[in-house]
C-alpha cells in the first residue's frame, strides 16, 4: 500500500493524479496548508517541510517531479512514463518538469494573494509580473499543442502520459491567477484533462482548497 502525504491544490495533487490513472492501492495522510508541515515527525519523512511525500515499501520519497518518476517506473505496463529508449523520452522528461516552471509562478502568486495576511506586504507589481510570466508558460504549452502533428491531443506524440498530468496540474493551479483566453489550443487540452475521471477525483472536495474564489486578479497598484 502507498501512503500520500497530500494537501489540497498543492503540488501532491498531481501525484494523486497520477496514482488515480494508475489504479493502484494507496492511502491518503491530509496535511493542512500551514506551519504544522513543519513538524519533527514528518520532517523525517520530508525534510523540507512540504507535500507531496510517499511511503512505499518501507522507504520515503519527496518531490513532486520524483515520485512521478518513480511511479511510472514502478508501474511501466499503465503507460504513463516513457522510459530510457523510447523515442519520447526526452520530451517526456522535458514537459513533466516544465511542470515546476509553471509552477513556481503560481506559487509566488499564492504567496501574494493568499499565504501573506498583511495587505502591507503584498506586492501588486509582484502580482503583475507573475502573472505576466505565467502567461508566457501558457505560450509554450500553446506552441507545443499547436505544432502540426497528426492527433496532437496530448505532449507527446505518442500520446496521454504522465507529463500531461504534471502541466495540467499547473495549468489547474495557474488559471486561478491567469487565464487561458488566448490559448485556445492549451485550453482545449486542459479540458480534456479535466474530463479524465482521475482528474476529477484528484480535485479537493467543496471547501477543502486553499483558494476561496476561482480567480485572483492582480491589485492595482
Amino acid at each position: 500500500m502507498i501512503t500520500l502525504h497530500h494537501t489540497p491544490q498543492t503540488r501532491s495533487m498531481r501525484v494523486l493524479w497520477l496514482l488515480e490513472e494508475l489504479g493502484v492501492p494507496y492511502q491518503i495522510v491530509p496535511h493542512a496548508f500551514d506551519k504544522s508541515l513543519r513538524a519533527p515527525d514528518y520532517l523525517v519523512i520530508s525534510p523540507a517541510g512540504r507535500v507531496p511525500s510517499i511511503e512505499m515499501d518501507g522507504d520515503t520519497f519527496f518531490e513532486s517531479g520524483a515520485l512521478i518518476e518513480i511511479l511510472c517506473e514502478r508501474y511501466p505496463e499503465r503507460g504513463l512514463g516513457r522510459l530510457a529508449g523510447d523515442l519520447d523520452r526526452p520530451d517526456w522528461l522535458i514537459w513533466l518538469h516544465f511542470a515546476e516552471t509553471v509552477t513556481q509562478h503560481c506559487a509566488a502568486l499564492t504567496q501574494q494573494h493568499i499565504a501573506i495576511y498583511d495587505d502591507a506586504m503584498r506586492s501588486p507589481t509582484v502580482m503583475k509580473l507573475e502573472a505576466a510570466r505565467l502567461s508566457k508558460c501558457y505560450a509554450a504549452i500553446e506552441g507545443r499543442l499547436s505544432t502540426p502533428v497528426e492527433n496532437r491531443d496530448y505532449l507527446l506524440t505518442s500520446g496521454f502520459s504522465a507529463a500531461d498530468i504534471a502541466v495540467g496540474q499547473a495549468v489547474y493551479l495557474g488559471r486561478f491567477f491567469a487565464k487561458l483566453d488566448d490559448y485556445p489550443e492549451t485550453a482545449k487540452w486542459y479540458d480534456r484533462l479535466a474530463e479524465r475521471p482521475a482528474f476529477q477525483a484528484s480535485l479537493p472536495e467543496p471547501g477543502q482548497g486553499i483558494y476561496k474564489q476561482d480567480f485572483y486578479p492582480p491589485w492595482e497598484g
